[in-house]
């Protein structure tokens, strides 16, 4: 695949729908041609209120920090595909950490079901409450532990840690307006909705 060659001739501004008719492509896959052209500096976004506009140019930008999302690949066992990408400018490679605490805020289905494998490489709880105490998120931090907790093997929270984080956020959607069905339990002890139902999880099965 010849990114340059691509950026070329889509060169301009250009929306999903005129990329997948330039290149005689699908939708889906036009919106993975616009990400890695926007990974490979090749495209930008356009603030646009009635439809997504990207600005398409040969002449590369240097892409600067880490993608989120690219991270979160790395990562967890659940992949994810987005239309936007999101970079955490750093000289330093985030933390897993830092990654799972981002990507919960973001509020996406998809990324927040995916970011619940990385409970198992979290190494630092001070550093992970941390980052839900600058965020805000300590009850859907721990809340999501707990469902981790029920189908992927994590290591263990210590007291301080846990305690911290139920006394942090007020926020009781992770994912508005999303409610399970299940986790009873767990929303009752963290007083915050589980977005997620049983057979959501069964993708961590797969």
């Amino acid at each position: 695949m010849d990114l340059y060659k691509i950026a070329r001739k889509l060169d301009g501004l250009q929306t999903v729908s005129t990329i997948a008719k330039s290149l005689n492509v699908k939708a889906r896959t036009a919106i993975n041609y616009a990400w890695l052209l926007r990974k490979n500096g090749y495209l930008a976004s356009i603030q646009n209120r009635r439809v997504r506009l990207y600005r398409i140019s040969p002449i590369r930008k240097k892409v600067t920090g880490y993608s989120l999302y690219e991270l979160l690949n790395e990562n967890s066992r659940v992949k994810i595909i987005v239309k936007e990408d999101y970079f955490i400018h750093s000289k330093k490679k985030p933390s897993i950490e830092e990654i799972l605490v981002r990507c919960i805020m973001t509020g996406e289905f998809r990324i927040v079901l995916a970011s619940l494998d990385l409970f198992n490489k979290v190494k630092n709880w001070p550093r992970l409450k941390f980052f839900a105490d600058k965020y805000k998120s300590g009850r859907k931090i721990g809340a999501l532990y707990d469902v981790a907790r029920k189908i992927i093997r994590v290591r263990r929270m210590d007291k301080r840690t846990r305690e911290g984080l139920l006394r942090n956020g007020k926020e009781k959607y992770i994912i508005k307006p999303f409610r399970s069905k299940h986790f009873k339990d767990v929303e009752k002890e963290w007083n915050v909705y589980i977005p997620f139902n049983v057979q959501d999880l069964g993708v961590y099965k797969e």
